[in-house]
């Protein structure tokens, strides 16, 4: 079973307008609504793909509900912690001339609902897959990530963390079996600009000298790159399309990955990680299997 986590899900709130006049009222000319958070994007798109998996975190209040309920209604079993107080969050995305995001705080999360989650981590088996994505509520420790890897150490649990510097760094001591930084995150760990396959190779052997066993790096339209557990190198062109939307295609690309992974072949799983992110960046929100498999033949 595969199982993602988001600490802070959030309902997310698309409102376009043709010209937003601050100060004045502004009406909509469409709207639409998402059920998000970068561990709920990969279980959607995992879905999609026909891959069963578990999501859990955090919900809280009237906007968890609603969440806990859009999620299965998706066909994704969930498993949230239900908090006491608060309420998840909303984020508000306007889509105007410019784009503007306004993204809320979400509940606080204490530590009797921390050890809840613990409790469910305690349940995965052997041969499980677990994926740690995004960033930390400002309630939970700042190690977080590296508490639940110590705490699954020693088990035959493939763990996959997508995250940024020091909580990505810190979890490599425990040798995830998959970290997913684009070329800026893996210029920012070492204080570099990391703008060709041959560079963000070279790095991805640093951070597999610290700890990580495959490391997948994507590149924007540069394509990504692949590091494996035995040194070889993957690399993988970028899929042609309409640019519409960037908000989830690493997610997606990380869910094309795993699924990928499943039939042991490494090559493969990079290719439909790849058409997963991009079938993404050219939808108005997460990939299809329809456009992913339409943009696999380009690879």
């Amino acid at each position: 079973m595969i199982y993602t986590v988001t600490f802070n899900p959030a309902i997310d709130y698309v409102v376009h307008t043709n010209g937003m006049n601050w100060g004045s009222v502004n009406r909509s000319s469409r709207e639409e609504i998402y059920f998000g958070g970068k561990g709920i994007n990969v279980s959607i798109v995992l879905r999609e793909l026909g891959v069963t998996s578990k999501t859990m975190g955090f919900t809280a209040g009237f906007t968890g509900k609603a969440i806990d309920q859009g999620v299965c209604a998706m066909g994704i079993e969930a498993d949230f912690v239900r908090l006491g107080h608060g309420n998840s969050r909303i984020n508000v995305k306007i889509k105007a001339d410019e784009e503007t995001e306004i993204n809320g705080q979400g509940p606080d999360i204490d530590a009797d609902a921390l050890e809840k989650l613990f409790g469910k981590l305690d349940r995965l088996s052997d041969g499980d897959i677990l994926i740690l994505a995004g960033s930390i509520p400002q309630s939970l420790p700042s190690d977080i990530y590296e508490k639940i890897l110590e705490r699954l150490s020693g088990r035959d649990i493939k763990t996959v963390v997508d995250a940024t510097n020091d909580l990505l760094i810190n979890v490599l001591k425990y040798h995830p079996f998959l970290i997913k930084p684009n070329n800026h995150e893996l210029g920012e760990i070492f204080g570099v600009s990391v703008n060709t396959h041959e560079e963000a190779a070279e790095y991805a052997a640093k951070l597999r000298e610290m700890g990580a066993r495959n490391v997948l790096v994507s590149m924007a339209e540069k394509g990504a790159i692949l590091l494996d557990e035995n040194g070889k190198l993957y690399e993988c062109g970028v899929c042609r399309g309409l640019v519409k939307n960037s908000v989830g295609a690493g997610d997606s690309m990380l869910a094309g990955f795993v699924a990928g992974c499943e039939k042991g072949d490494f090559g493969y799983a990079l290719k439909l990680g790849t058409a997963c992110g991009g079938a993404t960046t050219f939808s108005e929100g997460l990939a299809k299997k329809e456009l992913i498999d339409e943009l696999m033949k380009q690879l």
